[in-house]
Order: C-alpha cells, then structure tokens, then sequence
C-alpha cells in the first residue's frame, strides 16, 4: 500500500450515502440533483479539484462542451439550444469567478484615490 495522496485529476470518492455530481450522458443533467450539468456542486467540487490550474479546468470543460454540443445534437437536432447558452454553462461560470477575484483596473484606481 503506498503513502502517496491520491492524483489530483482523480475525482474523489463521496462518503457513504452521497451521490456525486457528474454528468448523466448524453443528457447532460447532474446524476445526482437532476439539475443541467455542471450543477452548483458540481462547479464546486470541480474549482477544488483544479485549486491553482485554471488553465486545466477550462481544458477539460471545453473538452466536456464539445462532447455535450455532439450529444444533445444527436438525441435531438431541434432543440440543442442556443450556443451562447451551452457556452456560459460549460465555460461562463470560472470566467466569472476569476474575473470576480481579481480587482479590475478601474477597481484599482478608485482604492489608490480614496
């Protein structure tokens, strides 16, 4: 048995009784709460999975966008959505976080003035 943490990349196993948050396919609903994929715990096991990469995470969502854009179209050409919509759901929300803990320029002046 080795005494090394478990990779990073690895999802972690929930306790017992917990269901994870992945994605039911090619659906796209969390498999867990029934909500679309990532759902908000979902969005939160995965900004902890990738603490310090955001380079990686936004990787592997786009990956994920093009995989659910692929599956929806099969299951139902008609109504796959809009794609500004699927975009802001795989790729909206970390831009938002980051751009949410960084102070912008203008941020910056107002602070230096006061």
């Amino acid at each position: 048995m080795s005494d090394e943490p478990p990779c990073p990349t690895q999802p972690q196993r929930p306790d017992a009784g917990q269901r994870e948050h992945v994605p039911l396919r090619p659906i796209w609903l969390c498999r867990a709460c029934g909500q679309p994929w990532p759902c908000g715990r979902a969005k939160l096991a995965l900004v902890a999975e990738y603490d310090g990469n955001p380079v990686s995470l936004y990787l592997y969502l786009a990956r994920l966008l093009h995989d659910a854009i692929d599956d929806l179209h099969k299951l139902n050409p008609a109504t796959t959505g809009c794609a500004s919509d699927i975009f802001d759901r795989f790729l909206g929300w970390p831009t938002r976080r980051t751009r949410s803990r960084h102070p912008s320029d203008v941020d910056l002046r107002q602070t230096e003035e006061t």
